[in-house]
């Protein structure tokens, strides 16, 4: 029977037709079905892809991103062939990787060859090129994003051209790619500034949201990294220090224990058992300081930075000047309490030291990065849409890679050097082969 229908002409006309594999963010928020799924196997054949490709092209890294950046009906371009440790130098401290790069393995590379990221964010599911277009960042009011880092970038331009740009060598292309969206064209390598490798110390601790708010300055000065993770209808929040140490490393742990999942897991089961019982809701969330405990962790930095997530969320985060940061949080947890929000996902706070690139979120201001969660099975829209007023208030920036609902005529008010990007975009890909309906929103391009 299978014969006959293979020699059936439409039969045969429809086994032999391109498969078409739908594409899924890690949230599963975001999806699409594109017309070519694509993995190209070096630089020559990459930029043939790009230069013949009739509609969209959209690089794509590990899907970690909650906004519509990578949607498309066109050819998603996976850079799954563009990883490792390409060069190092051991005087400078910079190394260069292929773009498609998980950051999860770029800490032991560097390792191997005496170096470490001078900073990293909490994940490092993301791959290089997928964090530096969003401008992805760790805490710490002295260190800048993982864009501001970068050193150099390769670039192939929607007309197949390959562009090695860095300070020196199209500069103002560079200026730009260090946050590009994916607006600019498909980045293959990137070179990174470095610092010799170190440990580091994670200790958490159990305190009243208000009196952190009160010693902000003093958690933010006295320590290389502090943020903390507020536990909405409570009154408490998971304190989070990492400082450099020489100690030796203790043993590893369990993915549970890792950044606070297991306070996570604890925290969803309040929800889904006394969310109908505000009152003790709240009494049994203040109590569980007393019956949680953290052992302090030291590791290898890339270790101890970034943390196992076992529970999939959707995340709308916005960064507001710092001297806001504690006003603009104080307004979300009352917002969240006046009207009894159905959440349970902690907030993040965090600091990022300020940059000069064109389109990063901390592009002329130190700023204090706040972001709320919803559990990806519950719905995000009302509750994201509530707190989003908020974040204007206080000339929020929205994080590229996460949800929001602003636009070019906003966008562009925020940020001194829109026009700078712009111009670059224009020049680089006139014809928009980049820029997928989320990406002409944003950028104000029809």
């Amino acid at each position: 029977m299978l014969g006959a229908l293979g020699s059936h002409p439409v039969m045969a006309e429809l086994m032999r037709a391109p498969r078409v594999i739908p594409w899924r963010n890690w949230s599963g928020a975001q999806s699409c079905l594109p017309e070519a799924r694509l993995a190209p196997r070096d630089l020559d054949e990459l930029a043939g892809v790009v230069a013949k490709a009739a509609g969209k092209v959209r690089p794509v890294g590990s899907a970690h991103s909650f906004s519509a950046l990578v949607p498309t009906d066109g050819t998603l371009l996976s850079l799954s062939n563009f990883t490792g440790l390409l060069g190092h130098d051991p005087n400078t401290l910079q190394a260069e990787f292929g773009a498609g790069t998980p950051m999860s393995r770029m800490g032991p590379a560097l390792k191997d060859v005496g170096q470490a990221l001078t900073n990293m964010a909490d994940i490092d599911y993301q791959t290089l090129a997928g964090a530096i277009a969003t401008s992805t960042h760790g805490t710490g009011k002295h260190f800048q994003s993982y864009s501001g880092c970068v050193t150099g970038v390769q670039l192939v331009t929607a007309r197949g051209e390959v562009l090695d740009c860095d300070s020196t060598r199209n500069s103002e292309v560079f200026k730009a790619a260090r946050v590009s969206l994916g607006a600019l064209g498909v980045v293959t390598k990137v070179r990174m500034q470095n610092r010799q490798a170190y440990r580091l110390r994670e200790h958490q601790w159990i305190a009243k949201t208000e009196e952190l708010l009160e010693d902000v300055e003093k958690n933010a000065r006295e320590n290389q990294h502090w943020e903390m993770l507020v536990v909405t209808h409570s009154d408490y929040a998971l304190s989070m220090t990492l400082n450099e140490t020489v100690d030796p490393a203790t043993p590893p742990i369990s993915a549970e224990e890792e950044g606070g999942n297991e306070f996570v897991n604890l925290i969803e089961k309040f929800d889904k058992y006394v969310s109908d019982f505000p009152g003790a809701r709240r009494m049994l969330l203040n109590n569980m300081r007393h019956i949680a405990s953290f052992d302090d962790r030291v590791g290898d930095s890339f270790d101890i930075y970034a943390n196992v997530r076992t529970v999939r969320f959707n995340e709308m985060e916005y960064s507001v000047p710092a001297e806001h940061g504690p006003a603009c949080l104080r307004e979300i947890i009352k917002l969240i309490a006046d009207k009894d929000l159905r959440t349970w996902f902690p907030i993040e706070y965090r600091y990022v030291k300020a940059d000069d690139i064109a389109l990063s979120m901390f592009e002329g201001r130190d700023s204090c990065s706040i972001s709320v969660h919803q559990h990806y099975q519950m719905d995000h829209h009302n509750f994201f849409a509530a707190i989003e007023p908020i974040f204007w208030k206080y000339e929020g920036r929205p994080h590229w890679g996460k949800l929001h609902t602003l636009n070019a005529r906003n966008l562009q008010a925020l940020y001194p050097r829109w026009q700078e990007f712009r111009q670059v975009r224009q020049q680089l890909d006139p014809g928009g082969k980049f820029l997928n309906a989320h990406l002409s929103s944003i950028l104000g391009v029809s």
